[in-house]
């Protein structure tokens, strides 16, 4: 029953229906739809917000450890971008086998490389956010190591699995400006 709800959720999106349609215009390999835009596009849903509220960005990641050139991944971004320019949002195309060689420098802290996308997923910031999908045949290939009972409820509880305090509080703070009926599960809260 969640997945089916998920899935309407997601198809019911004017800006993810349309990535959902094309899926085969990404052409990328193990690539997943993820994280935030999932999560907003539900909590839109769950609160009677409209389907794009507060959505900055569409999250697609892949896996492909035989290039993790910056150059390549740039490349796919752009052809992505070009190819869902129409899309009043950012398309942020990321290969997760990179994502270590850049990590520290961003936050502060190394992390070990990846070993596939459901890998990379697993360690997204929320127990919400830990989410991927993408079309599977007639249907929907679900990708949610911690269930989907937070994301569905309106539930922010950080996936400590990678993120520190600080970026978990950052991200708090900034979704409860967009969706300030979420129910958030502090830091220090027992899980």
């Amino acid at each position: 029953m969640q997945v089916q709800t998920l899935e309407a959720t997601i198809l019911a999106s004017p800006l993810l229906r349309i990535i959902w349609n094309n899926w085969g215009a990404l052409d990328l390999p193990d690539c997943w739809l993820v994280a935030g835009c999932l999560a907003q596009t539900v909590w839109n849903n769950r609160f009677g917000l409209p389907a794009a509220h507060g959505i900055s960005d569409i999250d697609i990641v892949y896996f492909d450890p035989s290039d993790r050139s910056a150059e390549t991944e740039a490349r796919h971004s752009n052809r992505i971008r070009e190819v869902f320019s129409h899309l009043p949002v950012w398309l942020d195309v990321k290969n997760q086998a990179r994502v270590h060689l850049w990590y520290e420098s961003k936050f502060g802290y190394p992390i070990a490389p990846y070993g596939s996308g459901k890998d990379a997923i697993n360690s997204f910031p929320t127990t919400a956010t830990a989410v991927g999908i993408r079309p599977n045949g007639n249907g929907l290939e679900l990708h949610a190591r911690f269930g989907l009972d937070d994301l569905l409820s309106g539930t922010v509880r950080a996936n400590k699995t990678q993120i520190r305090r600080s970026n978990y509080e950052a991200k708090v703070a900034k979704w409860t400006q967009h969706w300030p009926d979420l129910r958030v599960v502090g830091w220090d809260d027992p899980a």
